[in-house]
């Protein structure tokens, strides 16, 4: 994620709009105590007119009252959907996805493209895993399937066994929600225990970005994902960010390098706009917005909801085996994806928000 703002920051060798920019890196330890004193430290002594990062759930919405306090700008990573649905800080703009948004669409997919009926779901325990799954199995089962199975896996679970013993011989394929070192495991015990062979795993494409792939082997290919973004695309500003990216890091870069890519952009092209009159915080707000949707983007074309989520492609993508090396290869593109899919926005948020239970199984 660092990585990320840094090569936009150097990019522009630190200046934009005859100002000079500062950057302050703090960590928040997975801790909402620490990450309260950081901010005020950032806030009262750097004095920073942005802020961006934050990945986890759990300290995002510890900062949203701060940030209404100090009408802070900021750009967000964490994904959780409340935070751009009834959550709602008019400070606060997301510059990755909401949790659910990736997975409508592979829900649609699922169903139109590859014809399954039953799916048996396998998550991690934790809102991200829920929401997810609950993106997924909505639009999945408007168009006549259905979710027959969910099962949760515990964080701190090393061993699947357990798990993947219960998945039901009835399901067609298995939908699964994984990241980082969990990621890795699940897919490896997933063909160590015959069930690649056997059962078609689609999933979140989180679960195979290349900060997965990249510890993998055969075990990964052939899984279908869905995610805002692919090292794959071949556009002029992928090529550029990627260019940039590779020979920094020295490999293909997550998507979380990308997005915060992005969030270095927009914070540079905004203060362009206002000729570097940043220190006007409602302007700096809306000058992110136009930002946003003007700098072309490594994802694609990208346009902030009035809630303050993209829109954007979603890309099935599949594992492959190239030259080599894995990749997640575009095999379908859904173009400017709204966080509410294809649901009135009014009418999505009558009804009760993704979580453990809802929607249920239907065995």
């Amino acid at each position: 994620m660092l990585d990320g703002l840094r090569l936009a920051f150097e990019q522009v060798g630190y200046q934009t709009a005859g100002r000079k920019i500062e950057l302050h890196a703090e960590d928040h330890e997975g801790n909402p105590a620490v990450s309260q004193t950081k901010y005020r430290k950032l806030v009262t002594q750097d004095k920073i007119h942005v802020l961006a990062g934050v990945l986890l759930s759990n300290i995002g919405y510890g900062l949203i009252a701060p940030i209404e306090r100090d009408q802070l700008p900021t750009l967000f990573l964490t994904t959780p959907d409340d935070l751009t649905k009834k959550r709602v800080s008019r400070w606060i703009l997301r510059t990755n996805f909401a949790g659910s948004q990736n997975m409508h669409p592979l829900g649609d997919y699922a169903a139109k493209v590859l014809k399954y009926r039953k799916v048996a779901v396998i998550a991690m325990d934790n809102p991200f895993g829920h929401e997810q799954m609950g993106g997924f199995q909505r639009v999945f089962e408007d168009h006549g399937g259905r979710v027959i199975q969910k099962i949760w896996v515990p964080l701190n679970a090393m061993d699947f066994a357990p798990y993947l013993t219960q998945i039901s011989k009835d399901a067609q394929a298995v939908c699964a929600v994984f990241v980082a070192g969990q990621g890795v495991r699940f897919l490896k015990q997933y063909a160590d225990y015959g069930l690649k062979a056997r059962l078609p795993l689609i999933g979140s494409g989180v679960m195979t970005d290349e900060h997965v792939i990249r510890s993998l082997g055969d075990e990964a290919v052939g899984t279908i994902g869905a995610l805002m973004y692919a090292p794959t695309r071949d556009t002029p500003a992928n090529r550029t960010y990627l260019k940039l990216a590779e020979a920094k890091v020295g490999r293909t870069p997550a998507y979380f390098t990308a997005v915060m890519y992005s969030a270095g952009r927009w914070i540079i092209e905004a203060a362009k706009l206002l000729d570097g009159k940043v220190e006007d915080r409602e302007k700096f707000v809306a000058a992110i917005r136009r930002a946003s949707e003007t700098t072309e983007d490594p994802r694609g074309p990208i346009k902030l909801d009035e809630w303050g989520n993209p829109t954007q492609n979603i890309y099935i993508l599949k594992v492959e085996r190239v030259g080599g090396k894995l990749q997640n290869t575009v095999i379908h593109t859904y173009p400017m994806v709204s966080q509410f899919w294809t649901y009135k926005p009014d009418e999505f948020l009558k009804l009760p928000a993704y979580d453990r239970s809802y929607p249920p199984a239907r065995p």
